[in-house]
């Protein structure tokens, strides 16, 4: 159902519109809570499914590269988006108003079994591909 709204001769902005309303608020819902825990594999595979919708949005061929849609289309990585919406989730709940949600992410080492924290994604930079 959703490919056909997407490869349908709405406007560009109207398809980019919806992608970033409901698509990509679906694919990346409570991210700051479960991305740190992913591997990479499942990162690729999220940021595939970003390519591969972005492709059927815009109707191109096989032959160009999925960065260089992206970027025409000015749509940041799902890394990148992640990565933002967890720093001001971060920064909003460590200077609210609500001392029980202050620090509630506390950036320490990771703990004995090795699994990521999730505020570590707001740390490091997305790697470059």
């Amino acid at each position: 159902m959703l490919r056909l709204v997407l490869r349908s001769h709405l406007l560009l902005r109207a398809k980019l519109a919806l992608y970033k309303g409901y698509i990509r608020s679906r694919l990346t819902y409570a991210a700051p809570a479960w991305y740190a825990l992913c591997s990479t594999s499942q990162r690729k595979r999220i940021q595939a499914r970003q390519s591969i919708t972005l492709r059927i949005i815009v109707g191109v061929g096989r032959y160009v590269l999925n960065d260089a849609i992206a970027r025409n289309l000015c749509i940041e990585t799902v890394e990148e988006f992640i990565q933002r919406i967890a720093c001001r989730m971060f920064d909003i709940a460590d200077q609210g108003p609500h001392e029980f949600l202050r620090n509630i992410a506390p950036t320490q080492e990771r703990s004995s079994s090795g699994r990521p924290l999730a505020r570590e994604i707001t740390k490091t930079p997305p790697p470059k591909q």
